[in-house]
């Protein structure tokens, strides 16, 4: 308790010097308490040298509904373009290899769903524990919602390819 005081009284010091200025004493009582006042008239009273506080007040934000000022960023004048012809082939390799994702991860849910037949698996020769079953059972359940979101996101993908 006596640290968060102190560490409490220390802040309140220093935002105290931030605003004021003013001179710091650490004071140490017979109980080897430490305190700290802004007089040090008192025995067993030191001065603390504390750096002054450098404030550097923020940029100004543009008023809302208002566009900031200055030119919009730029290209340097060396930096390396592609031409339309060249793009176009990239956009369209892109979505072709998102197609090709997409009729893997479709493909591998069916067969997900297959194999989890509908919650209830074919149980194997090593799952004589019903318990190693189930989590077999519900870390296909997570593939399955796994590769569904993966398909989800494959198509949104493609829809946002040009």
């Amino acid at each position: 308790m006596n640290r968060l005081l102190s560490g409490l009284i220390l802040f309140i010091g220093a935002q105290t010097l931030a605003y004021a200025q003013g001179d710091v004493f650490l004071c140490v009582d017979d109980n080897g308490k430490k305190e700290y006042k802004n007089t040090g008239a008192v025995k067993g009273c030191k001065k603390v040298e504390l750096q002054g506080i450098t404030v550097v007040p923020a940029p100004a934000l543009p008023a809302p509904g208002k566009k900031p000022q200055g030119k919009p960023a730029s290209s340097p004048s060396d930096f390396p373009k592609v031409d339309d012809s060249t793009q176009k082939a990239r956009d369209s390799d892109r979505k072709q290899i998102l197609q090709d994702e997409l009729k893997t991860e479709e493909q591998k849910l069916a067969n997900l769903k297959k194999e989890y037949n509908n919650g209830e698996p074919e149980r194997r020769g090593d799952e004589r524990n019903y318990a190693k079953y189930q989590e077999r059972t519900n870390l296909m359940k997570e593939d399955i919602a796994r590769t569904e979101k993966n398909i989800e996101a494959l198509k949104r993908e493609i829809a946002n390819a040009k």
